[in-house]
């Protein structure tokens, strides 16, 4: 193993590179520091990253021209810069961005990464964020990698002999906690619907938040879950404990947890830390439809910015304004509706915390469309569910218009009055 201090290590950057970042929880902010204190030295390197917390200190506006910032998820360390411009967004399912590295379509010249210590046969684990980047450091021609006690080992596909790296870098840094937030009194009734459509059996998929957290409280009297998702958070650990998550009707990693990354609080590193049941995974893998659509009864929970009366779902921008990213939403809405018995969901309030509707005539101008109306099963609000999956045009909208705010019904009414004219009826 060759350990070097950090200004030694990122010297391997050139004026030019692609630079990958560590992503999510795990970013390795005394390697991005120490290139940052290299700027006057650099011009023209782009940096390349999943969301990822923290400090993002190569975005100050000075450094523009020095480093240009392209994320695969915008999150908000990098949001207003992305807005603004100085910073841009690579859309892409989140399936396939491991595949961009792997061919060579986008090609990394220096991936910088935090890895847990090494065992006694050589190998580090990626720990909380296998997601992309093992394709990272596969195809990246200089790894460099931070080693840190407090990175957790995590088993599947993300323990890579030391042989990867070109350097490592001792430093003892923790892993960025992201608590669960509080439900609300209306993410509480949208998960009670939510709730109501899990099966005993089921597998799930659930992003952090809210919502998620909440159905999965609610599920304390189901029997034999399974949980395929691309992440998971501190709200799985009941069920587990309690022997409702059991992954044995699985297909697809059968008696395993299978997820990419892992953001919550130090309890659910902790679990997954040396945790044989828990197998972390590619994302090319873990989003795969084909993969995803194995399981039986896959229910996946996402959300939305925004719905058309027609579906189509806005996950990603508000107008012009990008928010987020496309993530894995289409990759587990397809596969999800492949699945036997398997359930898409888009779950949201129906309004803003501005009072403006979720539901709406049409999307904002500039608004991309994450997932069209052609994929969308279930929408549900704090209101209830509209199952849209095969219905005409005029009949979504009259389910999507029954589980809008009240406030906004009689707009929305109209709306689809202008529309159809004399064919529209309630």
């Amino acid at each position: 193993m060759k350990y070097k201090s950090a200004e030694e290590a990122v010297k391997v950057i050139k004026s030019g590179d692609t630079v990958f970042v560590h992503g999510v929880a795990q970013a390795p902010q005394i390697l991005i520091d120490a290139m940052v204190a290299r700027a006057p030295e650099l011009s023209n390197v782009r940096i390349i990253h999943i969301h990822h917390e923290g400090k993002a200190t190569y975005l100050k506006p000075e450094l523009e021209g020095i480093f240009r910032v392209e994320s695969f998820f915008t999150g908000a360390n990098v949001r207003q810069a992305t807005m603004e411009g100085y910073a841009d967004y690579i859309p892409v399912f989140l399936s396939e961005i491991p595949g961009l590295f792997r061919n060579g379509i986008l090609p990394i010249d220096v991936a910088l990464m935090n890895v847990s210590l090494p065992d006694k046969h050589g190998y580090v684990s990626l720990g909380t964020s296998i997601d992309i980047a093992l394709a990272a450091v596969q195809s990246a021609r200089h790894v460099i990698a931070q080693v840190n006690p407090q990175v957790p080992r995590a088993l599947g596909v993300g323990c890579m002999s030391v042989n990867y790296f070109d350097a490592f870098v001792e430093h003892e840094s923790p892993i960025i906690e992201v608590p669960v937030p509080a439900p609300t009194p209306i993410e509480e009734k949208v998960s009670d619907y939510i709730a109501g459509l899990i099966e005993d059996g089921a597998t799930l998929q659930m992003g952090i938040g809210g919502i998620p957290n909440a159905v999965l409280s609610r599920l304390h009297n189901h029997k034999n879950l399974g949980i395929h998702t691309e992440m998971f958070s501190d709200g799985v650990l009941p069920l587990v404990e309690k022997g409702i998550i059991t992954n044995s009707e699985k297909r697809i990693v059968p008696d395993h947890i299978v997820s990419s990354f892992v953001m919550g609080t130090r309890k659910v590193y902790d679990f997954i830390d040396d945790n044989p049941r828990v197998a972390m995974m590619d994302c090319a893998f873990v989003n795969d439809v084909r993969i995803i659509r194995r399981n039986p009864k896959v229910t996946a929970i996402n959300s939305a910015l925004e719905i058309d009366l027609t579906g189509h779902v806005c996950a990603d921008s508000i107008g012009t304004s990008h928010f987020s990213g496309v993530g894995g939403q289409m990759d587990f809405i397809r596969g999800a509706s492949y699945s036997r018995g398997g359930k898409p969901i888009i779950a949201i309030g129906s309004q803003t915390g501005k009072g403006l509707s979720k539901i709406v005539p049409t999307l904002k101008p500039g608004a991309g469309v994450v997932s069209t109306r052609a994929n969308v099963h279930y929408v549900i609000t704090e209101y209830g569910i509209a199952y849209l999956y095969g219905q005409s045009m005029k009949e979504r909208a009259r389910r999507l218009i029954s589980i809008a705010h009240p406030d906004h019904r009689d707009t929305l009414e109209r709306a689809a009055f202008e529309r159809w004219g004399g064919h529209w009826s309630v």
